[in-house]
């Protein structure tokens, strides 16, 4: 049997690059050369190569937002990225293009495509993104995280969002929380890579409009940037909770697995994790994101019973904090919740994307 490439195009954001580093493992376990084409500047810069794989950069960058003159120099942008990206994939010669998202996914998708090789897109949000609502013109087959994110005439396959392996070896919520109806409420903070700013500055302060009957145990992701930061925001509070500060969690399936609840926002990464472990969430979505997808990927849970979903504007600490006095106090709802998003689940995603790659590969 002749050895088989694929090259993932995905950068940018962790939200990009983990799901594209799951179907990559998964590929590269069925003897597949995986390449990735990125960006010098994202966080795929410093994942991609500690992960063992080959990372190949182009020259692009976002544009909305930006100023006129980011705009008028737009075109030659592109035009350069797609050319570089078309001697990539002519040199590399890859069997399956997989575009996973974030600025490379467009010239390097359009670079596929010129080069004639099978073009595979995945859009992680409950909203179509710009390059992919583009690249859907061009892509041999199409996936979605979320059901009915592209138009019907452009038959995509709902696969889910692909997580990390280990947190779907994690026990159900059944398992996990049977035992947890007393003792304190352990609450995960996580803002995403990044950390999030809000959650830094408010919680420690909400903590104080806490009953002193009301245990919560907290393990808090900052983010590298607000880590020193939240760290004075919380000793400035009187409080008898007890804090785990870090900048940024390692271990994810350690912390999903010790906490009741997660305070996070609405990334879809996040969202396949929360529904892949099965477990309670309040989701605060970016309220900056582009065409305000957070908030559509969270009214997905929310609208289902599985999450409290919070727009940033109503995040007050009272609120905050009547929020964990009655999940303290209400430890059957945090279970109903946590099963809710377990239901919601596709711990398949990444052998369903991993397959169709081979599938596309091997045809």
């Amino acid at each position: 049997m002749p050895h088989k490439s694929v090259l993932i195009m995905a950068g940018g954001t962790g939200g990009h690059v983990y799901p594209a580093l799951a179907v990559a493992d998964y590929l590269r376990q069925h003897t597949v050369t995986v390449v990735w084409l990125g960006t010098r500047q994202g966080i795929e810069s410093r994942l991609v190569p500690a992960r063992g794989y080959q990372l190949l950069t182009i020259g692009i960058s976002g544009l909305r937002g930006k100023g006129i003159w980011k705009w008028l120099k737009a075109p030659f942008m592109i035009l350069v990225a797609v050319v570089n990206a078309y001697y990539i994939i002519r040199r590399m010669k890859p069997d399956v293009v997989l575009g996973m998202g974030g600025f490379v996914s467009g010239p390097g998708g359009i670079a596929a495509w010129l080069a004639g090789i099978p073009l595979y897109i995945h859009e992680q949000n409950s909203i179509l993104g710009l390059t992919n609502r583009m690249l859907a013109l061009l892509a041999d087959a199409a996936m979605e995280g979320f059901p009915g994110t592209f138009t019907p005439k452009v038959h995509a396959q709902t696969t889910g969002n692909p997580v990390r392996a280990e947190l779907i070896a994690l026990p159900d919520p059944d398992q996990r929380l049977r035992d947890r109806c007393n003792g304190p409420l352990h609450l995960l903070v996580i803002g995403g890579s990044q950390g999030a700013r809000v959650f830094n500055n408010l919680l420690p302060t909400a903590l104080t409009h806490l009953d002193e009957t009301v245990k919560i145990d907290i393990w808090h992701q900052t983010g590298e940037r607000n880590y020193a930061a939240a760290r004075e925001n919380y000793a400035a509070v009187k409080t008898s909770c007890q804090v785990r500060i870090d900048p940024y969690i390692d271990d994810m399936a350690a912390a999903y697995s010790w906490a009741d609840i997660v305070l996070c926002r609405a990334g879809a990464l996040t969202i396949a994790e929360i529904c892949t472990v099965g477990i309670a969430s309040i989701l605060v979505p970016y309220p900056y994101a582009v065409d305000d997808h957070q908030t559509n990927n969270a009214r997905y849970l929310s609208e289902r019973g599985a999450a409290v979903l919070l727009a940033e504007a109503e995040l007050k600490e009272q609120k905050l904090a009547a929020l964990l006095s009655e999940f303290n106090r209400t430890r059957d709802k945090l279970l109903r919740m946590a099963r809710s998003a377990r239901q919601l689940a596709k711990p398949e995603a990444t052998k369903t994307v991993g397959d169709l790659c081979l599938g596309g590969a091997y045809a």
